[in-house]
C-alpha cells in the first residue's frame, strides 16, 4: 500500500500500480481486498481460543468494538493532518469521514462479533447472502429520483447513498460525489473478511493433514476466482464499488497466494524471503499511519527551489535528485521504493527491539 499511496509523480505510474479507472482489477486493486483476508485470518487466530474457552462475551465485542472504534479514529486524524492546523474550519468542513483505516475498524467490528457469536455456517451463509444482497441492490433497485439502476461513479445507489448519508462536503476529495470507501460498498467489504475468517477456521481445524489443508484451500480458491471471473461478465469487478464478483474473485487470490506462501514458508521451510513482510506485517497498521502522516508532511512543508519558486518539500526533494538521473516512471517509482525502504529499516530496527504496537 506504501508502495502504490507514494510515487513521486503522480502523473506518471507504471500501469500495475495504478488503480483501475473502474471497472477492471489491477495488481494495485488487489492490496485492500488481500489486507481485509488477513483482517479476517487473524481475527480466527486472536479470539479463537478465547472463544473456545468460553470468555464472556461482553467482554471480549467490549474489546472488540474498541479497537474498531480507534481504528476509525486514526482515520479521521490522517484525514483532519495537518490542514486541521491551518484552517481548521474549513478542514472540518470538508472533513472525509470514509477512509481506509474506518472501513479496516468496521470490518474488524463486524467480523469480530459475527465470529465469536455464531459458527462457521452461519458465517458462511451470511457470506453468501451479502454477495448477493448487494447484487440486488446495486442492479435491481431503482435509484431514488427516477433513475434506473446503474454501475455508474455519479448516479450508483451507492452513490446516491453517500451523499445523502454523509453529504457532498464530507466525501472523497476528487469526486465530492461518491466515496470509495462509501457507506454502501463496506458492506462487501465485510465479506472480505468472512473469506479470511473462514480460511482460518479451516486452517485451524483439528485433526486435519496440512497438505490436505493446502489441497482445499487452492481448490476453494480456484473456485472463487472462477466464480468471480464468470459473474463478472454481468456485474464487473469493481474496486470502487467493491462488487461481489470482485470479492470473490480477490477472496480467490487471497486464499491461492496463503495456500502457496503456507506451503513454501511453513511446510517446507523456505523463509529466506519472509523477513521484509514479517517487518511491515507486525506493525502493519502504524507504518501505515506515520508512512500517511510523514507522507503529508513532505508535502505540506515548503522550501524554494533553484528558480525562487515555493515548491513542496517533497517536489524538491524529487526535482533536485531523482528527476534528473532517470526516466519520468523510472524516477517517480524510484521515490516510492525509497519510501518503502525507508520504512523498512525503522520497522527493522523496531523487530529486533521487540517493538510492536497494537491497535
Amino acid at each position: 500500500m506504501i508502495l502504490v499511496n507514494n510515487p513521486g509523480d503522480w502523473g506518471n505510474i507504471y500501469a500495475p500500480l495504478k488503480h483501475a479507472e473502474w471497472h477492471g482489477c489491477t495488481p494495485t486493486d488487489l492490496i485492500f481486498p488481500f489486507f481485509l483476508f488477513i483482517v479476517g485470518l487473524s481475527i480466527v487466530f486472536s479470539l479463537g481460543t478465547k472463544k473456545a474457552k468460553g470468555l464472556p462475551g461482553k467482554d471480549v465485542i467490549t474489546a472488540i468494538i474498541k479497537r474498531g472504534a480507534i481504528l476509525f479514529l486514526l482515520g479521521i486524524i490522517l484525514a483532519l493532518f495537518p490542514d486541521v492546523f491551518v484552517d481548521p474550519i474549513t478542514t472540518l468542513n470538508t472533513l472525509r469521514i470514509p477512509g481506509v483505516l474506518q472501513r479496516i475498524g468496521i470490518v474488524f467490528i463486524v467480523c469480530g462479533i459475527l465470529f465469536y457469536k455464531t459458527d462457521v455456517r452461519t458465517q458462511s451463509v451470511v457470506f453468501v447472502l451479502i454477495l448477493i444482497a448487494y447484487w440486488v441492490l446495486l442492479t435491481l433497485v431503482p435509484v431514488p429520483g427516477g433513475m434506473a439502476p446503474n454501475l455508474e461513479k455519479e448516479t450508483s445507489l451507492a452513490a446516491w447513498l453517500d451523499r445523502t448519508l454523509i453529504s457532498e462536503p464530507h466525501l472523497w476529495k476528487f469526486s465530492r460525489t461518491w466515496d470509495p470507501e462509501g457507506v454502501l460498498s463496506t458492506l462487501p467489504a465485510v465479506a472480505s473478511g468472512i473469506s479470511g475468517m473462514l480460511t482460518g477456521i479451516w486452517l485451524r481445524r483439528a485433526g486435519t493433514d496440512s497438505n490436505r489443508k493446502i489441497l482445499w484451500m487452492l481448490f476453494a480458491g480456484v473456485f472463487s476466482l472462477s466464480a468471480g471471473l464468470l459473474w463478472g461478465l454481468s456485474f464487473p469487478l469493481n474496486k470502487a464499488l467493491w462488487t461481489s464478483s470482485y470479492v470473490l474473485f480477490t477472496s480467490g487470490l487471497a486464499i491461492i497466494f496463503f495456500a502457496l506462501l503456507y506451503w513454501i514458508i511453513d511446510l517446507k521451510g523456505f523463509k529466506w524471503f519472509s523477513p521484509p513482510f514479517v517487518f511491515y506485517g507486525l506493525n502493519a497498521i502504524t507504518v501505515y499511519f506515520m508512512s500517511t502522516v510523514i507522507a503529508k508532511l513532505f508535502n505540506f512543508i515548503k522550501v524554494d527551489n533553484a528558480l525562487g519558486e515555493s515548491v513542496s518539500l517533497k517536489t524538491w526533494i524529487f526535482q533536485s535528485y531523482l528527476a534528473p538521473n532517470f526516466s519520468p516512471l523510472n524516477a517517480s517509482l524510484a521515490w516510492a521504493l525509497c519510501f518503502v525502504l525507508f520504512w523498512l529499516i525503522i520497522l527493522w530496527w523496531m523487530y529486533k527491539r521487540k517493538i510492536i504496537i497494537k491497535v
